[in-house]
């Protein structure tokens, strides 16, 4: 709830008549105020020119973006120009409802996003097994017993690909319910520290883990699909693929023991609804897509999947899943690497190489959306170096940043408070099926302009309407806005206010009237009907996800592991720096320093670390310095820096940000490294070594 007057903001708090969120803030709203009143966000256009950067008239930006980006087109092809969609586009209504006439206005198939260094396991996993790539389970975590966590720390992500708010009080509940939450992680994370069990685990290696864990159930016959067994063909195959992976076997490679193995999952398959679940640390490792894979097969194999405390499917108000591609893998590779592109995006990896390769397809231009790529992928370095080599480059965003600091013109679109809010894709992944609305707070200033209004506009100019039908079609969308189109979604979904004889109806008149949100009621067992597929089965996919088990077995029992002195490098989150843009907000940075290396004090002692020194840590593509941390709390031989950091580069105008400047981890995460089953970016498990300077 924020409370204002006069165009400024008195107070934001959380809304305890909310039905999911029950009172409880994200730091992200918290520090709306800090991003609307920010001093450094853009306002009007922006022109690189040789005397710096100018303010420019709306009409001059778009002159000059259209023009540039024609230019490389009709010179070099449509597929010269590529786009990259940041993280912050599912936070907002307009990039979501609105966001292909960006990418219609430049029509190239030369397309990347964060999903690639996050997600994309688990979209390519639903794709496979339900039929779409967004039909993605979550865990029920209000009904179970047992709750399985892998590579993830819901209590500084306030959940992930899991709507969650108040996650750590939900998870106490369950343990004092007398469930049990277990973690699994190469550090005691902010989750793992109130779990009732923490597991160790060595980088990279939760594929063994889950192959063994699979393993276990068949060899204590503790097969128990139920009602999955019925639509879930060829389920029986399974067994033979994990047959070798014993808990004997993969003990000395992934730290936990045979016997911790096997009581785990016999803990798991005891309790009366436990539930699996893996998330950013599991999917950004060399075995991303299969491990996601494992934990979907070891669900069901155990009845856990669209079971009342398992893994189970939303039902939302706005159905996305109708207004957006099921997904497709693999239908072209990237040109330099040869990697498969998903949903008509390329694994953002080779960004750099397609930009700085010379040859038919180059890319020779960019248009940035809401994202700061230099932080945020693999080798940001070389990233770097790239985007200085375009011919031309746009962004739309209103940070001087990073990223955009190399663009020949930045279209920032209005803040977050001067437009409206419905969560397109986060009640898609809820925990309990609710329905929010929010209007805008602010009317934009004269001269703002919606983020989908600028791609209204680029796409008039680049890609003009070919029919009267066409044209007719996006003067109507741009006059109802967001909001018309969501009115419409909510009519065509599931409790539209159109259907007879339904007790929960809702439309954007029920939403507005209920500024707090409407009970949709608990996740509930929707398949098979559900399924996208049109026989109404899951389709394991075996034969494509098992033939990953040759580079397994390849990568852990063919060839040497560790050399001396080498480290593996993991990520870490915070609850008040999730993302690379909360770092100019004061309240968010405030505090104690939170870009440190962190590492067992074993370590500290072997590499001769003594206080007062910084570490080099050191990859095949780069080096940071960087304060230690020692701490007990992560596994030895593992070394822990959190990403979105990096603030120290020239030209940038973040000055809150730069105060607080840090270090980029990805400019020693190594581009080169990826899952090769899906094109995800490895960002855990990175080998490194480390020096200790001064």
């Amino acid at each position: 709830m924020i409370t204002h007057s006069d165009g400024k903001i008195i107070s934001i708090k959380g809304d305890k008549n909310d039905p999911l969120s029950r009172g409880h803030i994200c730091p992200k709203a918290s520090a709306l105020e800090d991003l609307h009143n920010d001093p450094d966000r853009l306002r009007v256009p922006m022109e690189r020119t040789s005397d710096g950067w100018k303010e420019v008239s709306w009409k001059h930006a778009f002159d000059i973006a259209a023009d540039g980006m024609r230019k490389v087109q009709n010179t070099y092809g449509r597929d010269a120009m590529a786009t990259y969609l940041g993280n912050p586009n599912v936070h907002n209504i307009g990039a979501m409802l609105m966001g292909k006439h960006l990418r219609h206005a430049i029509n190239s198939k030369s397309n990347y996003s964060a999903t690639s260094v996050d997600q994309l396991p688990h979209q390519i996993v639903s794709y496979h097994l339900f039929g779409h790539q967004l039909k993605i389970p979550v865990p029920d975590i209000d009904h179970t017993d047992f709750f399985l966590i892998l590579g993830s720390n819901p209590v500084a992500s306030n959940g992930s690909i899991m709507t969650v708010p108040d996650v750590k009080k939900r998870l106490m509940t369950i343990i004092s319910n007398g469930g049990d939450v277990v973690v699994i992680d190469p550090r005691k994370t902010e989750t793992a520290e109130i779990a009732s069990q923490h597991h160790f685990i060595k980088p990279g290696t939760d594929v063994l883990l889950l192959l063994a864990m699979i393993n276990t159930l068949y060899e204590t016959f503790l097969i128990k699909p139920g009602r999955l067994s019925r639509f879930t063909p060829n389920l029986g195959e399974i067994e033979s693929y994990v047959a070798k992976y014993t808990p004997e076997i993969v003990e000395p490679l992934v730290g936990i023991k045979a016997e911790t193995i096997r009581n785990l999952v016999q803990s798991f398959c005891k309790a009366k609804r436990p539930v699996c679940y893996g998330r950013l640390g599991v999917s950004v490792q060399s075995f991303g897509l299969l491990s996601q894979y494992l934990i979907m097969v070891f669900n069901i194999l155990t009845g856990r999947l669209d079971s009342r405390g398992g893994l189970m499917f939303t039902r939302p108000a706005v159905d996305i899943l109708k207004q957006t591609s099921r997904g497709h893998l693999a239908r072209s590779y990237s040109r330099v690497r040869g990697l498969p592109e998903f949903a008509g995006e390329y694994p953002v990896a080779t960004l750099a190489e397609e930009i700085l390769n010379p040859g038919d397809g180059q890319i020779r231009a960019l248009v940035t959306a809401a994202g700061n790529p230099v932080l945020s992928t693999p080798n940001g370095s070389q990233l770097e170096s790239a985007l200085k080599q375009l011919d031309f480059m746009v962004s739309i965003d209103f940070y001087l940043n990073e990223t955009t600091r190399h663009a020949n013109i930045i279209l920032p679109p209005v803040s977050p408070l001067e437009r409206e809010h419905y969560d397109i894709v986060f009640h898609n992944l809820g925990v309990r099926n609710t329905a929010k609305y929010a209007p805008a707070l602010f009317k934009p200033e004269r001269e703002g302009r919606h983020d989908w209004q600028i791609y209204f506009e680029l796409e008039n100019r680049l890609n003009p309407a070919k029919s009267l039908k066409e044209k007719l079609s996006r003067e109507f969308q741009k006059r109802i806005g967001p909001s018309g189109l969501l009115s419409i979604l909510l009519a065509l979904g599931p409790y539209s206010a159109l259907i007879p004889f339904r007790k929960q109806k809702i439309s954007l008149k029920t939403l507005k009237e209920n500024p707090s949100g409407i009970d949709l009621g608990p996740l509930e067992p929707c398949l098979p009907e559900s399924l996208v597929h049109q026989n109404k089965k899951i389709d394991l996919n075996i034969s494509f996800y098992m033939n990953d088990l040759k580079r397994v077995d390849s990568m852990f029992f063919s060839k040497k592991l560790s050399t001396e002195n080498e480290f593996l490098l993991i990520g870490r989150r915070h609850l008040r720096s999730n993302n690379s843009w909360l770092h100019n907000s004061p309240r968010l940075v405030k505090g104690k320093l939170r870009c440190t290396a962190q590492l067992h004090p074993s370590d500290a002692e072997k590499v001769g670390l003594k206080e007062g020194q910084l570490l080099k840590v050191i990859s095949r593509v780069g080096e940071i310095i960087i304060e230690p941390e020692l701490t007990e709390s992560i596994m030895p031989g593992v070394i822990s820096v959190p990403h979105g950091w990096g603030h120290n580069r020239e030209g940038i105008r973040l000055n809150t940000a730069s105060s607080h400047a840090g270090v980029s981890v990805n400019d020693i995460t190594d581009d080169q490294l990826v899952d090769e089953l899906s094109g995800n970016a490895v960002l855990n498990g990175v080998p490194v070594r480390i020096e200790v300077v001064g």
